[in-house]
């Protein structure tokens, strides 16, 4: 994409995109009435689905601003991979991945949820102007972290996970998968709330694909009513992720990550129809055309 050919940008002069001031957004802006779209921006090399395509501050903006103008509600930006087996990111070089790109993105207009484990990362985030920090640690968060939440206000995603990127495949052993992420996920709620966290600012995620097979996250999916009884808004995340890959194998090979939109899609049209608050997807266009349709189908 052109970025002269984006509204709010101007043509690209330097080694940066070059972005024009923009109305910054705050969550009050943000759409209500609707499943909204969290666009994923991976700011890493080693990504399951799309590493190093954007780990230079030129690439990531610009696919931030296609994402925007796709149609993303909120911008997930992270600079470390969470899938199993990724090899941890210092917190400095993750700062100096996505520090530019958030800074850009805010200024073009775009709500920004960092995805980060780590406290100085989500503090200079929302020094940059992040709006939500969404922490994918689980029951291992880093020491600290309610207490950067309570003292700053920003939203947090609160999602479960057994186990680190190392050994959460091992940690996926549940005798009632729903009952009992249900129940880690409150016990970690109450952890942030007697830190000082307030309600309202935490949105759960149950954590398809952490340390859950795939019969865990359609048990999961298939409960999402119950998720959303901790009294919380809810955020889902099946993009492309190898459970969907594994559904659509043919024999023994499983679907490839960038032919797993479709499915993705229809993820999220089951999302929406049990009103989570947003999904976390890579193709916007593809989840917000569901959402329509749902929206089409639920109001007659």
């Amino acid at each position: 994409m052109s970025l002269g050919a984006i509204p709010g940008t101007g043509p690209n002069t330097s080694p940066l995109p070059v972005i024009r001031k923009s109305k910054k957004k705050t969550m009050a802006d943000l759409p209500s009435g609707r499943t909204l779209v969290m666009g994923i921006l991976n700011v890493t090399e080693d990504s399951f689905s799309d590493g190093g395509k954007y780990l230079s501050t030129d690439a990531a903006i610009d696919q931030g601003l296609k994402l925007l103008y796709s149609g993303a509600d909120i911008i997930d930006v992270g600079g470390e991979s969470t899938r199993p087996g990724a090899k941890d990111v210092d917190p400095a070089l993750e700062q100096e991945r996505i520090i530019p790109v958030i800074e850009a993105l805010v200024k073009a207009g775009a709500v920004i949820s960092v995805d980060t484990m780590h406290v100085s990362t989500a503090r200079a985030a929302i020094e940059a102007g992040a709006h939500i920090i969404n922490d994918v640690s689980g029951l291992t968060y880093e020491q600290g972290m309610p207490e950067l939440i309570a003292e700053t206000g920003v939203p947090y995603v609160l999602m479960h996970r057994r186990g680190t990127a190392q050994n959460m495949v091992a940690e996926a052993n549940y005798q009632d998968v729903v009952a009992e992420v249900i129940g880690e996920l409150r016990g970690l709620r109450d952890e942030f709330v007697a830190k000082g966290v307030a309600p309202e600012q935490i949105i759960i995620d149950p954590g398809l694909g952490f340390a859950k097979d795939a019969g865990h996250n359609w048990a999961l999916l298939a409960n999402v009513p119950a998720i959303e009884e901790l009294g919380h808004r809810v955020l889902i995340g099946t993009s492309r992720k190898r459970f969907l890959g594994e559904l659509l194998a043919e024999g023994s090979k499983s679907r490839a990550p960038l032919e797993r939109d479709a499915a993705t899609a229809a993820t999220t049209v089951l999302g929406a129809r049990d009103k989570v608050w947003a999904v976390r997807v890579h193709d916007v266009a593809g989840s917000r055309d569901a959402i329509e349709v749902v929206q089409a189908y639920g109001s007659h």
